[in-house]
């Protein structure tokens, strides 16, 4: 059995907390939040052993894997502390995204995680959806051909003016990952964003990449969105033909070129009782089995330094809009903490 611990007793915290509980091959045996009464809570209603200090809960607690789903600004900075100390450790973390609003923080937890030989992986469960898997065996087994284009768009419906960054930071390191997922790397960034009337946050957002491959793409997101219609598409092309993914990966369908048939993968996902909250069994469940498996630190899916480079086109993007649409390479991008350097 895999021991577990979760870290943040908010809504994601306490499913996190119902995804261990409901794994046969997991033992939820500690939470901790900083509010008492919400860890006593949480361990009344899953059978663990409640704590408002992470260092005592590793102190006294036989654990292998940590989760750390804390918010913060931009739902990203408080992942640091909590992070860090569980890597010190020795424990393998899966934190919740973003990694962290900061970009030095992020690459700190990268190298800790490196450096003590553990796993650091991130909660960027669009990936990890079915349909998903199967788009990215196509890719592999080259159904596409030579790729060309990867597009996507992610819109919802959120009145959070917080930060004026907070729709790229907080949303999108789900919409970078699936398309670096697809498309690898990315080389250049170019954005427009705009502000929906009445808001103060730049709620709407255009976005061009350039792969290292030499494909192109983009990223059409926004706030402003009804919560109800379908929020996300992606598209990906080559040579060979193209697929679409529909609704968070709820059907992909690969449209083959020189030839009038399709091949549809309907995912029943949003059939279960559970919606979207499904998609965190498939992430938390594909970690567990990684962490069973004995896969290397660095051969993990969705890891921390996966996060990292999410967050990295995410400055590219936020530098851009600052240049008044200027193309940035993510190579300018710094990750670390320099002397006389704005931090993002």
């Amino acid at each position: 059995m895999i021991r577990v611990a979760v870290i943040g007793l908010n809504h994601i915290g306490l499913l996190h907390c119902r995804v261990y509980k409901e794994h046969p091959d997991v033992e939820l045996v500690a939470v901790c939040d900083l509010r008492g009464d919400m860890a006593r809570s949480a361990a009344e209603r899953f059978g663990a052993t409640p704590y408002d200090n992470v260092l005592s809960m590793l102190a006294n607690e036989d654990i292998d894997v940590v989760s750390v789903a804390t918010g913060g600004v931009e739902n990203g900075s408080h992942h640091l502390e909590p992070t860090m100390q569980a890597i010190e450790a020795g424990k393998d973390v899966l934190v919740e995204k973003p990694i962290s609003n900061r970009l030095h923080e992020a690459r700190m937890m990268v190298d800790a995680a490196a450096a003590r030989g553990v796993r650091l992986a991130c909660n960027l469960n669009h990936r990890f959806v079915p349909a998903a898997k199967r788009a990215k065996e196509w890719i592999s087994q080259g159904e596409l051909g030579q790729l060309l284009f990867v597009n996507m768009k992610l819109t919802i419906g959120s009145g959070n003016e917080s930060t004026p960054w907070v729709h790229l930071r907080a949303l999108h390191p789900h919409s970078f990952d699936v398309l670096r997922y697809f498309g690898g790397d990315v080389a250049r960034v170019q954005s427009f964003m705009t502000k929906a009337p009445g808001r103060s946050v730049w709620s709407t957002a255009s976005i061009n990449l350039e792969f290292t491959s030499g494909a192109v793409g983009h990223l059409t997101g926004s706030y402003d969105m009804h919560g109800g219609h379908p929020i996300e598409r992606c598209e990906v092309g080559g040579t060979n033909g193209r697929f679409v993914l529909d609704n968070v990966y709820e059907s992909l369908t690969l449209y083959p070129s020189g030839s009038d048939e399709q091949r549809v993968f309907k995912n029943s996902i949003f059939a279960s009782p559970s919606g979207f909250d499904s998609t965190f069994f498939n992430r938390i469940g594909a970690f567990i089995k990684e962490v069973k498996d004995g896969v290397p630190p660095d051969q993990i899916s969705a890891s921390g330094a996966d996060a990292l480079a999410v967050q990295r086109i995410i400055e590219a993007a936020i530098r851009s809009q600052l240049e008044n649409g200027a193309p940035i390479r993510i190579s300018d991008i710094y990750d670390e903490k320099r002397e006389g350097v704005q931090q993002a």
